[in-house]
């Protein structure tokens, strides 16, 4: 009998936090007392792990078993303790020898028959492990491919208790080993949609181009049948590449959340979260008694998407205010602040009115009152975090059954690829990586303008009643649209094309 203290591992949030497992078999009466601040899914691994042990040919002896989940004032949540508890079991009562499992991390759910089923962030989990120095880490085989996406680290995989047990002893088992060695390569979206099959709208789709190439926020309106939700769906083909960084970032995100496959686990293609209007605040950008990533978490580093903007309630659309400005979310509850990324970029579509055709009186059906409460479900201060805003007009006849220059996917993503490519060299000193990210300081050295350029500037602030916000969002797009010219400087015509991104809601807004 003796103890014995085992390292694993617990999600916080969307950080890791270092669990030891100490187990203590002694004298008194015959328990199964698990400690620690255990959540009920926790607190039934004593008779998951209890079950386990005896199915795999192990009879503990009547003592009491004392496990104590350290540190004790971490909430302990999920499955992965289940491995952990029953190998210290064992060294603890000395059935197995602890010596190869020093500078280990050790992760993984037990079924009753002893069999090792997959847990949720084990990326996540692994590089927290890398990071603080430790050996290798034992996890189950179905979470591999996932685990090997961490280099320099050693990982064992593991499907049965039995195995673990095995190796534990030094003989030789199917325990399987592994480690990453091929090389990343970005996935380039393949779909059956382009921007050829899109007929005109040559506004939109500049508009998306730009928005894209220097990830600013974009919002169409326009009657319905324009093409908003055609051109928006259609911005993932012209996304640019992830880094390898970024790949396993956005991995890491949907690991957590349990949205990986198993197959296929390293997330290759930039995020593209189409949120359906009905969606909650806690759902669009997390929360829960044990806050969990939202949609804004998960659609970090790519896109999120909300068609009929005006039909999202009031509390979910002010909600994305501050992540919109502080590329991440901080949601605080008793046990402590949960901090959540959330650098997305945002795309949004919507009617001017109920029936959609404000303000053509011709066809609007809607009273100005209709039409003012509709468009005042958007507030001014949600509106000022839009980088660009264009109307949808209607498509005509002409247009739509003519032949026109082939504008595609592939054409529009070479353009937005060298956009950044700019980006990237010009801020490779600084802790940013576009230019929707440039604060007061980076506006001020990349986007000076000439005298004409602050005397077009000077008559925007004053005719479309701009606030400070506005102003710098409109000098971040005049020199995106420079940086796809190739230009060096922001010129006048630059400017006015980022001038003219922002008439449309000034537009609509003032009823």
């Amino acid at each position: 009998m003796g103890f014995y203290t085992i390292l694993s591992a617990s999600i916080q949030g969307i950080k890791v936090e270092m669990i030891q497992v100490e187990v203590d078999v002694g004298n008194g009466l015959p328990v199964f007392h698990m400690v620690g601040f255990l959540a009920s899914e926790v607190k039934e691994a004593a008779e998951r792990v209890r079950t386990a042990l005896k199915n795999t040919g192990f009879m503990i002896p009547a003592r009491k078993v004392v496990v104590n989940l350290s540190p004790a004032n971490v909430r302990k949540r999920g499955t992965a303790f289940d491995l952990p508890i029953a190998l210290g079991v064992l060294m603890a009562l000395q059935i197995l020898p602890g010596n190869r499992l020093k500078n280990a991390l050790v992760v993984g759910e037990l079924g009753l028959d002893g069999s090792v089923r997959r847990t949720e962030g084990i990326l996540a989990i692994v590089a927290e492990a890398k990071e603080r120095g430790i050996r290798f880490c034992i996890v189950p085989e179905e979470n591999m491919k996932e685990a090997v996406l961490i280099q320099g680290i050693h990982i064992l995989g593991v499907k049965t208790l039995a195995e673990v047990c095995e190796w534990a002893k030094g003989h030789n088992c199917a325990v399987t080993e592994a480690d990453f060695t091929s090389d990343f390569v970005h996935e380039v979206q393949k779909a059956d949609i382009d921007y050829s099959d899109i007929q005109g709208q040559e506004i939109m789709k500049r508009a998306a181009l730009v928005a894209v190439a220097g990830n600013h926020n974009l919002l169409f309106i326009g009657p319905p049948g324009a093409g908003k939700t055609m051109v928006a769906k259609r911005i993932p083909t012209i996304l640019p590449g992830l880094t390898r960084e970024e790949s396993l970032e956005i991995t890491r995100i949907y690991s957590i959340a349990g949205q990986i496959e198993g197959e296929n686990p390293l997330i290759t293609k930039r995020p593209f979260r189409e949120v359906h209007h009905s969606v909650t605040r806690a759902a669009l950008i997390g929360g829960g008694m044990i806050p969990s990533p939202g949609e804004v978490t998960l659609a970090h580093g790519g896109v999120l998407f909300l068609d009929e903007l005006p039909e999202f309630s009031r509390t979910a659309l002010e909600a994305l205010r501050q992540p919109l400005e502080e590329k991440c979310v901080h949601i605080a509850r008793n046990q402590g602040i949960y901090s959540f990324p959330a650098d997305f970029m945002l795309v949004a579509a919507m009617n001017p009115c109920p029936c959609g055709f404000y303000p053509d009186l011709d066809k609007c059906s809607c009273s100005l009152s209709q039409v003012q409460k509709y468009l005042g479900k958007i507030s001014q201060p949600f509106l000022d975090r839009l980088d660009v805003c264009v109307e949808a007009a209607k498509v005509e006849y002409d247009v739509l059954v003519g032949k026109q220059e082939e504008c595609t996917s592939e054409k529009l993503r070479k353009k937005v690829e060298k956009a950044r490519k700019i980006q990237k060299e010009r801020f490779k000193d600084l802790p940013i990586a576009t230019n929707s990210q440039m604060r007061k300081e980076e506006i001020e050295q990349f986007c000076r303008l000439d005298s004409r350029g602050e005397s077009l500037m000077r008559q925007a602030y004053d005719a479309l009643h701009l606030t400070a916000r506005s102003y710098y969002k409109i000098l971040k797009v005049a020199r995106t649209i420079a940086d796809l010219e190739g230009s060096e400087v922001v010129e006048e015509g630059h400017l006015g094309e980022a001038i003219g991104y922002r008439m449309m809601d000034k537009k609509y807004w003032v009823c």
